[in-house]
């Protein structure tokens, strides 16, 4: 496989990712980013845990979707994610949710 054949793999899968976010954003409440992550859910929960003066977050996650085109399955039952680094958690307004079609 060539390098221009990768680069249009890749290409492809992110498109199909973006047009799957499209379908289902609606579907969900919030936005959660990680440092590695992006994930849509109804349902999170969040807890801010200091060990011997580090802090770092755990949050909770049930009936999510993640963004990740390597993954063969976007949607999980149960997300734990724990990281020392920042957590951004938006609730979508359900009027920025018309993308444009295409």
């Amino acid at each position: 496989m060539s390098a221009e054949d990768l680069e249009k793999y890749e290409t492809e899968m992110e498109l199909k990712l973006y047009r799957e976010y499209r379908d289902v954003v609606g579907l969900f409440t919030y936005v959660i980013e990680t440092e590695r992550r992006f994930y849509l859910t109804n349902d999170y929960e969040m807890q801010v845990h200091s060990v011997q003066g580090e802090v770092f977050f755990e949050v909770s996650m049930a009936d999510a979707w993640v963004w990740d085109m390597y993954r063969p399955a976007r949607f999980v039952k149960q997300v734990r994610v724990l990281t020392f680094k920042d957590v951004n958690i938006e609730e979508l307004n359900k009027t920025d949710l018309d993308l444009p079609s295409g």
